[in-house]
């Protein structure tokens, strides 16, 4: 062996070390690869966008997510860990939406992550939160983004939607550093060959392919730098986000105009003191109600606000007051059906139609939900 081969190992090796020991801190959040001992790397779903054609709008394409994506392993266990960081705080119950990991939901189908960020007290570092609740007190943003790179590499034929905010019910400080390190994580050396590099559009799927799109549900306020907060991405506003809203219509790029339609109503709209039922109910009313109007905005329509929109869908909710919990809006209870059941055949009843992107909650619940949903 010649001496620059053995170099070579040599450097291949530490780049190896190095991924690794990312990938690990990583873990808490992100997950591990097969972790549940089954093989999904080769399932029909870990590749879905492969079968689609390049010149596919995204805005055209039907997109699940994950509602509040870095709560999957979140327990009571979990929770007792983390006491010492947060005090006492409601069952953990109230704060988990998924059971998943990032890795695994990526090779279930999902495509779009929705992940909400604070100081992480363990270190200089910005982590993730669910209002109050701490979910890793050294995971950082960076060693996920990483993880989320390295799995692209493995599948090149694949975009990932990442929506970005600061969780204003973390009771983590919010100032200009976090700001400058919020914005040095997703702009460094790496970040630039992963994130796709176009601001205020979303473009194609053959221009996507093997990158990240950046949702931006944040404005830097607190510090100036050259040149445009986060030169991709598109910016969902905080501002034009209305809280709990129903119908919301935010314009995330002024020109060409370019419009996204939100059903963001995470506590259902009944009185209090309702039934299961009848949150369920609701919320399944407004769901349906929002996916409907993407499938009737068709590019035949002479409203470029409505058919060049995205869409965008939360089938999460909850009722903390009530004691409805993510997990029973998504899965029912013992006296009624949850959101994921009642969503399954309404789905399989359209299927083919353009939805926008769905944001679900413990979507495996019915393991043929994302298969109708995207149309395999």
């Amino acid at each position: 062996m010649t001496s620059e081969s053995s170099s070579l190992k040599l450097r291949q090796h530490l780049a190896d070390s190095a991924l690794a020991e990312i990938l690990e801190r990583a873990a808490p959040i992100l997950g591990r690869v097969d972790e549940d001992g089954e093989s999904t790397l080769s399932s029909p779903t870990s590749n879905w966008m492969s079968k689609i054609s390049d010149e596919t709008r995204l805005v055209d394409m039907n997109i699940p997510g994950t509602h509040d994506a870095a709560t999957w392993d979140y327990s009571a266990a979990r929770q007792a860990e983390l006491i010492k960081y947060t005090g006492p705080m409601r069952d953990s119950v109230f704060f988990r939406c998924q059971e998943r990991s990032l890795l695994r939901s990526l090779n279930d189908g999902i495509r779009m992550f929705d992940l909400r960020l604070g100081y992480n007290p363990g270190n200089d570092t910005i982590g993730f939160y669910h209002g109050t609740a701490l979910l890793g007190p050294t995971t950082t943003l960076q060693d996920v983004l990483y993880g989320l790179y390295n799995w692209l590499i493995a599948h090149p034929s694949e975009t990932i939607l990442v929506s970005i905010n600061q969780e204003a019910g973390s009771n983590t400080l919010y100032d200009k550093k976090f700001e400058e390190i919020l914005f040095a994580t997703l702009n460094n050396e790496i970040g630039k060959k992963f994130w796709l590099p176009v601001m205020g559009e979303l473009g194609t799927l053959g221009a996507a392919r093997g990158k990240l799109i950046l949702l931006q549900r944040f404005t830097y306020q607190l510090f100036s730098f050259p040149g445009p907060a986060n030169p991709f991405g598109i910016h969902l506003d905080a501002e034009q986000w209305t809280p709990n809203g129903g119908d919301i219509k935010l314009v995330y790029n002024k020109e060409p105009k370019r419009v996204a339609y939100i059903q963001d109503t995470f506590m259902p709209l009944v009185p209090p003191h309702s039934t299961a039922d009848a949150n369920i109910s609701s919320k399944f009313e407004a769901v349906t109600g929002h996916l409907t109007k993407a499938m009737n905005a068709t590019t035949a329509d002479t409203n470029n606000d409505v058919e060049g929109a995205l869409y965008i869908c939360f089938a999460s909710a909850h009722k903390n007051a009530d004691k409805i919990t993510p997990n029973i809006i998504a899965l029912g209870d013992a006296s009624t059906t949850g959101m994921n059941e009642r969503l399954l055949p309404w789905v399989k009843e359209h299927k083919g139609k353009r939805f926008g992107v769905l944001l679900l909650d413990f979507y495996h619940s019915q393991p043929e939900l994302l298969k109708a949903f995207i149309g395999l």
